[in-house]
Formats: structure tokens, C-alpha cells, sequence
């Protein structure tokens, strides 16, 4: 792993192989709130050696919201709702880095994975549903689906881009009950979402992880 100084829209650190070449998968994962760009690049052991793993730093302080030393993506309500306007600003800031990728890696990209854990799930699925087919998959660890994202739950427009949830079934931060919510949502919605559950609390399981990458790798 090797720390990036950059100017772009995000900080974000970055993981890959000696030989990695255009067409190579990157996985950009979003860490959670209070937590850091270095974060999830402890799941790096666990991807695909083939694959780059990008972790950028979400754009506003924690602390100024109560969340700690870290970074935060959008501001909390209550429930499954946000402030929204603090979660656009980080979609659009995702729209400028995800752009900017080929540049900053030396590399055009192929399959592009979106996830991450509790916050950055709930960004990852926001950004998917709200930009559908910008990316490959988006990959949801402990996160919710924003109340104040639309989905047509008609199933008349269902999402484009394949989802995964794994979520812990003694979740204490985000409970089970609001996981189901959101997934239900989408399964009205017509969404192609792989949920999966876990005897886990607030945290990432490896066979969690494990169960993602074969969701993306089956999508081709």
C-alpha cells in the first residue's frame, strides 16, 4: 500500500499490483463514519490479488457533527434519513473522483466496483441508484438505502446495476429491522440485489466479503 498526495476531488489511498494494466477491476470503497481513507484497505488481503483497491477520504470532518476524528459523508437525521443536501455534495464529489480515476492510477479502469461499509454503503447505494449503470456493482457492508432516495417501487424502472447488502443480524449501530427496510425497497423496485445476513454486529465478515466478490465476479 502506498499513500497518494493528490488534488483531487478526494484524498483516497490505493493498493495494486506491480503489473496491474488497463482493463484491470477497481474496487473503490467508501469507509465508514468517523473512520478514514486508510480504513478499508484492510480488506485488501481479501480481494482478488488482480484487482486495484482505491479508499478515499469522505469530505467533510467528523468532528464538526459529533463523529469523531475521522471523515464523515453526509450528515445523520434519525432512522434512514440524512440531511441531503450534505449527501449530494459527496455524490458529486464521487462523479468528479470516479472521472478523474484513470489519471490518478495510470490506468483506464474495467470493471468498476463501487461498496463500502455503514456510511459508505449508504453512499454506494445511493450513488448506484441515482447513477444507474455508472458502475459495475456497488456493494453494501452494514449501510442502509436513504430514505430520501427515489426508487420506483412499481418495479415499472427497476435499478440497472447489481447490488449486494450483507448486513449483521445483531447490528447495534444500524439495526436488521432498518437493513430489511431498505431491502424491501428495492426488491419492490425490482433491484438486482443479493442480500445476504451474517451472526456478525457492526463490522465487516470475511466470508461477507468473500460472498461480494463472487456476486461481482459472476456479473461478468
Amino acid at each position: 500500500m502506498s499513500r497518494v498526495e493528490t488534488k483531487s476531488a478526494l484524498d483516497f489511498e490505493r493498493s495494486a499490483p506491480p503489473e496491474a494494466q488497463a482493463g484491470a477491476t477497481v474496487a473503490v470503497l467508501l469507509h465508514g463514519r468517523g473512520s478514514d481513507k486508510h480504513d478499508l484497505q484492510g480488506l485488501r488481503p481479501h480481494l482478488p490479488a488482480t484487482w486495484v483497491l482505491v479508499t478515499p477520504q469522505a469530505p467533510f470532518p467528523g468532528a464538526a457533527w459529533g463523529y469523531g476524528g475521522g471523515g464523515a459523508w453526509y450528515r445523520y437525521r434519525e432512522a434512514d434519513e440524512v440531511w441531503m443536501d450534505t449527501l449530494r455534495e459527496s455524490l458529486s464529489r464521487l462523479d468528479t473522483f470516479l472521472g478523474e480515476l484513470p489519471g490518478l492510477l495510470g490506468l483506464e479502469p474495467g470493471r468498476l466496483v463501487l461498496g463500502g461499509f455503514s456510511q459508505g454503503g449508504t453512499v454506494s447505494l445511493a450513488y448506484a441508484i441515482t447513477r444507474p449503470g455508472s458502475v459495475a456493482a456497488a456493494l453494501n457492508f452494514s449501510g442502509f438505502l436513504a430514505a430520501e432516495i427515489e426508487v420506483d417501487e412499481t418495479g415499472a424502472a427497476p435499478p440497472a446495476t447489481p447490488l449486494f447488502w450483507g448486513h449483521g443480524l445483531g447490528d447495534p449501530a444500524i439495526p436488521f429491522a432498518l437493513a430489511e427496510k431498505g431491502r424491501n425497497r428495492l426488491r419492490r423496485a425490482g433491484a438486482k440485489l443479493l442480500a445476504q445476513d451474517y451472526r456478525i454486529g457492526h463490522w465487516i465478515a470475511d466470508e461477507e466479503v468473500r460472498d461480494a466478490v463472487a456476486m461481482v465476479e459472476a456479473t461478468g
